[in-house]
């Protein structure tokens, strides 16, 4: 049965209208995988990927520059992961970037998020390997919030013993609380310190005036720390104090040791100050000689006023007289 015009119309217009579609799609899905754009590689070491896929997007600053072209073990800990980013970008990703492996929301697709750096070093360049960090993943976020409510409860229930204790007036902080008499003891105790650190400072301020109303530039003190000579001068004399001290010293010793002979020997000085019997007669004998003085000098005023030694005596005065005045007119 031969096709009429109009079905070979129709034929024609949907093979066009399909291959239409399938270039299209073809070039969305190599759009999206950059088949058709011009990139650059670089790279980022992992120690975990997180399930990372090749061909997963790759971004920067939250916008889709490339994909993940190849994942490759290095070692037992470190993972390369390729990425094939478009030309266009070179001039915004710097060396110092960071790269890190996330997800597309919140149980999408994982993705590489590139951050940019503080900007201070140079733009990448083909090749180049760029610093890595690795986030926390869920399941160690939960493992560590699991040891974290354990160690919490542990500590709730070690705190409730505690309020417990307290509670209870046991030890030494619940006796403080429920003690009436030692809180009072306490409060007296900062009332006694409030009032001796109030006589303290008074005590502080009148040495402050005493030392104001010292005249130092004018005092000894300052004297001998500013004048060497004068601080020489007392060095010195401190110096002489001391010999002087120790002579003195040895002149007392040495008087003690003769007063102790003096008391234990047995010479005259000894018997003059030991014997009673010598002392009185010595007394005795002083006595005497002062009245027998006495006497003389009545019996001479006696023998001035005898006519025989009368002219004798005046004699003397004038001649002590005319030797006072030859002595006064030799000191005119």
């Amino acid at each position: 049965m031969k096709k009429t015009n109009s079905e070979k119309l129709r034929l024609g217009v949907f093979v066009i209208i399909g291959l239409a579609l399938f270039i299209t799609v073809i070039y969305l899905i190599g759009n999206r995988q950059n088949i058709f754009a011009n990139t650059f590689t670089i790279s980022a070491n992992f120690n975990n990927v997180n399930g990372l896929l090749k061909g997963n997007n790759v971004r920067y600053s939250g916008i889709n520059v490339g994909t993940v072209k190849s994942i490759s073990m290095i070692n037992d800990s470190t993972i390369n992961v390729a990425m094939a980013i478009e030309e266009k970008m070179v001039k915004h990703i710097k060396k110092d970037a960071i790269a890190t492996i996330g997800t597309d929301g919140l149980v999408g697709n994982m993705i590489v998020n590139i951050i940019p750096g503080e900007g201070t070093s140079g733009v990448i360049a083909p090749n180049d390997v760029i610093e890595t960090y690795t986030k926390i993943r869920t399941g160690e976020m939960l493992n560590t919030l699991n040891v974290t409510n354990e160690n919490a409860a542990l500590l709730t229930a070690e705190l409730l013993n505690i309020v417990n204790t307290i509670s209870k007036g046991e030890g030494t902080l619940g006796m403080l609380i429920n003690d009436s008499l030692i809180a009072k003891n306490i409060e007296n105790t900062f009332y006694n310190l409030k009032l001796a650190s109030n006589e303290a400072n008074k005590t502080i301020e009148g040495i402050n005036r005493l030392v104001n109303k010292i005249d130092l530039d004018n005092s000894v003190a300052n004297v001998l720390l500013n004048d060497p000579e004068e601080a020489e001068k007392m060095r010195g004399i401190i110096t002489n104090l001391d010999e002087s001290s120790k002579e003195i010293k040895n002149v007392i010793n040495t008087i003690n040791t003769t007063i102790t002979d003096i008391k234990e020997g047995e010479g005259a000085l000894n018997y003059l100050t030991q014997n009673e019997e010598f002392v009185k007669n010595l007394d005795q004998s002083i006595k005497n000689i002062n009245e027998g003085t006495d006497k003389f000098n009545q019996n001479m005023e006696a023998l001035k006023h005898n006519f025989l030694f009368r002219g004798y005596f005046r004699k003397l005065e004038r001649q002590e007289k005319r030797e006072a005045r030859k002595a006064e007119r030799e000191k005119d």
